[in-house]
């Protein structure tokens, strides 16, 4: 796969901004090297979802710490 080799480092470090690890990351690319794209896919999709419900995790802390400090704002407590 040559064009895969022109492109490794933007790749790789796309990889490393997306959150990946030095272990997913390099598993990554060798599935790509090895043409097997569908388990490239699987692993980037169960990263995705990972990275959303942290996301949502975090949301959930901001919307906690805003409606403490209304109250607070308030004097409410």
């Amino acid at each position: 796969m040559a064009e895969f080799s022109d492109t490794r480092g933007i790749v790789l470090q796309n990889l490393i901004d997306a959150g990946c690890n030095s272990a997913l990351t390099e598993e990554c690319a060798q599935l790509i090297l090895d043409g097997n794209t569908q388990s490239v896919l699987n692993i980037l999709g169960k990263h995705r979802k990972y990275l959303l419900d942290e996301v949502h995790t975090n949301q959930k802390r901001i919307d906690c710490l805003d409606y403490l400090i209304y109250k607070i704002g308030k004097s409410e407590l």
